[in-house]
């Protein structure tokens, strides 16, 4: 839960900025990988948006959490590869693949807002 509570505040949050700075009104749709926790990430979803969270309710997405298999999308497999290099790096210490996103996080003032490592 406390993933995707990070995770959804902060895309949301991103695109109200979006929305503030630049007058881009864009919704966001999250996509995952296939999942036996599909049903219970959508309730979670449902119970941001209308209940809140933590920070707020969200406000910003154009539909629940859509479940693909990564074998049938590119767009998992990519997030595949952005998982594997933040996996490499933190775990191993290695920053051969990181270093060619380290710079692609949501930021804003200096502070970055996209990428969240809980310690």
């Amino acid at each position: 839960m406390h993933a995707f509570e990070q995770l959804t505040s902060r895309f949301d949050l991103f695109l109200k900025r979006l929305h503030h700075k630049h007058g881009d009104s864009q919704r966001g749709i999250m996509l995952f990988d296939d999942s036996s926790t599909e049903k219970r990430i959508q309730t979670l979803a449902r119970e941001f948006k209308y209940t809140g969270h933590t920070w707020g309710k969200t406000s910003n997405y154009a539909e629940v959490p859509v479940f693909l298999d990564s074998k049938a999308s590119r767009l998992i497999q990519l997030a595949d590869l952005v998982a594997y290099a933040l996996f490499r790096f933190h775990e191993h210490g290695d920053d051969s693949f990181y270093n060619v996103i380290r710079h692609r996080f949501d930021t804003e003032g200096g502070v970055e807002h996209g990428l969240y490592v809980r310690t």
